[in-house]
């Protein structure tokens, strides 16, 4: 190798070392303890527990619940049955696919017969672009109140009390729209929040 190669090379092969160590070592280190120390609920997947200590979900990710004495989420396309956080993924059906319009039908269908008729919300019949949305609308809530209520034996009243704590308000008051956490609102109604 000439001396001139080896000038060039040498401290490109050098800059390459020290970038690698700086963007790929120290900075995702420096990132990970930050947040461990600012954010550590968030940092750790804001994982939800149960009074007695046992994680059973993750606020930001749905699931899926069909027994009457809960609030339903939105449906989700992630996977063969839904929920699948290895498949993260819309169904990327389009407005005019029969395939769409069909599941959208049976789903209202359902979910009016199960709810006592009406409008149902969007976002009951409809699933989010990543398919594990855990937030449902208030407008949806209220929808389900009266079966959840009627299940469980509790006051209508009381199961919309449950609601509005776990009802989030858009950031700094008008970033989104007001949103409820399913998985929060269940853990309650069950008493398992901690």
């Amino acid at each position: 190798m000439t001396t001139a190669v080896r000038s060039v090379l040498g401290p490109a092969f050098a800059l390459l070392i020290v970038l690698t160590l700086m963007t790929g070592v120290a900075y995702p280190l420096l990132v990970t303890a930050v947040a461990q120390v600012a954010f550590p609920h968030q940092a750790n997947g804001s994982f939800l527990t149960t009074a007695d200590g046992q994680t059973i979900g993750s606020s930001l990710i749905g699931q899926a619940f069909g027994d009457d004495t809960y609030f339903w989420g939105r449906l989700s396309a992630a996977g063969k049955d839904g929920y699948d956080g290895t498949a993260s993924a819309g169904s990327n059906l389009g407005p005019t696919s029969q395939d769409l319009i069909k599941r959208i039908t049976a789903d209202a269908e359902r979910i009016q017969a199960a709810n006592g008729g009406g409008q149902v919300p969007i976002d009951l019949i409809t699933t989010s672009a990543s398919g594990l949305d855990p937030n449902i609308s208030p407008e949806a809530a209220e929808y389900q109140v009266a079966r959840v209520a009627a299940a469980r034996g509790m006051a209508e009243a009381d199961v919309r009390a449950a609601v509005a704590r776990h009802t989030q308000q858009p950031t700094l008051g008008f970033l989104g729209k007001p949103v409820v956490d399913v998985l929060e609102l269940n853990l309650d109604l069950d008493g398992l929040l901690s």
